[in-house]
């Protein structure tokens, strides 16, 4: 039996461009995973093995469902500035099976938006053309500029808080918080 290829889905913003993953982001990437400011809520930096066996996990999920977590580069230059997407998480939490909206940009590209204005564009994806039901986002209680992104999307505290269970027990970033998106509330939103 042949293997079947999804085609990846890739859309722009007025200022982002989100594309499958292309050996060109491997470096890039790289390089931010291992500044200790774009990794300080993050347990540990993430070596150029890690990131490439990341990247290699995002763009075989591209292959088997066309969607994961894209590379993100602004459309006036084409400068690689991080990722925002959508995810199947690997790892079991307490609300698995889930979806999981996530983002990770680099120093330069804080303060503009690109976060919130991309994790927007990603809802309309998850929930207007792939049809998910529930998008989850969840993050350390004290990654409070990711905490603002998840209001400023429109997502809700699920008030279900968790430890998470790769991070070392005792450690300030284990304790996580939990927020969530409906399909419904989104065609509320949509139309209010």
């Amino acid at each position: 039996m042949e293997s079947v290829t999804a085609p990846a889905i890739e859309f722009n913003t007025p200022r982002l461009a989100f594309r499958a993953w292309q050996s060109r982001h491997r470096a890039p990437f790289a390089a931010m995973n291992s500044d200790p400011e774009v990794m300080r809520y993050f347990p540990a930096l993430v070596t150029a093995e890690q990131t490439n066996a990341g990247i290699d996990i995002w763009r075989e999920q591209f292959g088997d469902k066309g969607w994961s977590n894209w590379a993100v580069e602004l459309l006036e230059t084409g400068e690689f500035i991080g990722f925002i997407g959508l995810s199947v998480p690997r790892r079991q939490f307490p609300f698995s099976p889930c979806v999981e909206i996530g983002w990770r940009l680099k120093c330069a590209a804080w303060g503009h938006g690109y976060a919130t204005e991309g994790a927007k564009e990603c809802l309309r994806v998850g929930f207007e053309q792939l049809g998910l039901e529930e998008i989850v986002s969840f993050t350390s209680l004290i990654n409070l500029p990711s905490v603002a992104v998840m209001k400023r999307i429109g997502m809700s505290n699920a008030r279900a808080d968790f430890e998470h269970p790769a991070v070392p027990e005792g450690h300030a970033l284990r304790p996580h918080c939990l927020y969530k998106m409906t399909r419904a509330h989104w065609e509320m939103r949509a139309v209010a």
